[in-house]
C-alpha cells in the first residue's frame, strides 16, 4: 500500500472517530439532562409530601389547615346526620309497628263488638247457634266443631250443634269424662297445638274446649278441633273470642232457652185454655 493510500484510510478512520465522539457527547448530555429532570421530579415529590404531611399534622399554610379542619367538621357532622337518620329510621319502623298494631287491636275491637251485639240480637234459639257458628267460623276460623248444652236434670252434655262433622255421629258426655267433660266441670278453657292435617280426628280429643258459662255456672262446652286450611295458628284475638263465647255466648244461650220455654209453655197454656172453653 503506497503512502497516498494509507492518508485517505487515516482520514477515514479519524472522520468515523470524531462522528463517534459527537454521537456519544450527544447521549451523555441527554443521559445528563435526564437525571436533572429526576432530580427535580424528586424534589417535587419530596415537597408534596412534605406539605400533605404538613396538611395532616396542621402545620404549613394556614389556608390548608383552615380547609383541612373544615373537611374533618364536615366529616363529624356528616357522621351525626347518618346517625340521627338511622335513629330517626328506627323509630319509624317502630311506629309503623306500633300503627299496625293499634290498628289490629281496633280491627278486633270491632269484630268483638260485631260477634257480641250479633249474639243478643235475637230470641230465637236456632238462630242464637246459628250467630256462634259464624263467628267461630268467620272470626275464629274454625272448619271442624261441635256445641254440647248441659242437661241439668239428667246431668249430661247433649250434642245441639256440629260443623265439618255430622251431629249424629256424636254422643252426650257426662261431666268430668274426657277433655270435654273436665272442662264443663271445672269450668276452665283447655288448649293443645294444632293438629297436623295428617292426624286422624278424634271427636274425644278437641284442639280447644271452650265452657260456656254464666259467672259459675257452666251450661255448656264448645269443642273445636280444626282450623280452616289457610289458617296456621291460634292468634291473641282468637283468645279474646273465646273468652267473648265463654261468657256472651252462654248468656245468649241461656236466654234464648228461657224465651223458647216460655214461648212453648204459653202455647200448652193457651192450648189447654182453648180446650176447656171449648
Amino acid at each position: 500500500m503506497g503512502p497516498a493510500s494509507r492518508g485517505e484510510e487515516q482520514k477515514d478512520l479519524f472522520a468515523k472517530g470524531k462522528e463517534f465522539l459527537e454521537m456519544y457527547n450527544k447521549v451523555a448530555a441527554f443521559t445528563q439532562e435526564l437525571m436533572d429532570q429526576n432530580a427535580q421530579l424528586r424534589q417535587q415529590m419530596a415537597a408534596l409530601q412534605t406539605e400533605r404531611e404538613g396538611m395532616v399534622n396542621g402545620v404549613g399554610d394556614p389556608s390548608n389547615q383552615r380547609l383541612w379542619k373544615r373537611l374533618e367538621e364536615l366529616k363529624q357532622e356528616r357522621q351525626q346526620i347518618l346517625d340521627r337518620y338511622h335513629q330517626k329510621e328506627e323509630e319509624n319502623k317502630d311506629f309503623y309497628e306500633r300503627f299496625l298494631e293499634i290498628e289490629m287491636e281496633n280491627n278486633n275491637l270491632a269484630n268483638l263488638y260485631v260477634a257480641s251485639y250479633q249474639l243478643h240480637s235475637t230470641l230465637e234459639f236456632q238462630e242464637v247457634l246459628d250467630v256462634i257458628t259464624e263467628i267461630i267460623i268467620n272470626l275464629i276460623g274454625a272448619q271442624t266443631f261441635a256445641l254440647w248444652l248441659l242437661d241439668e236434670k239428667k246431668n249430661l252434655l247433649h250434642p245441639v250443634k256440629a260443623e265439618g262433622l255430622a251431629l249424629e255421629t256424636l254422643v252426650p258426655v257426662t261431666p268430668g269424662e274426657g277433655i270435654i267433660g273436665s272442662v264443663a266441670e271445672a269450668g276452665e278453657v283447655w288448649y293443645r297445638e294444632k293438629l297436623s292435617p295428617e292426624t286422624t280426628m278424634d271427636v274425644d280429643q278437641p284442639m280447644v274446649c271452650v265452657p260456656l258459662k254464666i259467672k259459675e255456672r257452666v251450661i255448656g262446652v264448645i269443642a273445636v278441633y280444626r282450623l280452616l286450611q289457610q289458617k296456621e295458628r291460634l292468634v291473641k284475638v282468637d283468645y279474646e273470642l273465646f273468652t267473648l263465647l265463654a261468657a256472651h255466648a252462654a248468656t245468649a244461650v241461656f236466654g234464648a232457652r228461657l224465651y223458647s220455654d216460655s214461648v212453648r209453655k204459653r202455647k200448652t197454656i193457651k192450648g189447654f185454655l182453648d180446650l176447656l172453653t171449648h
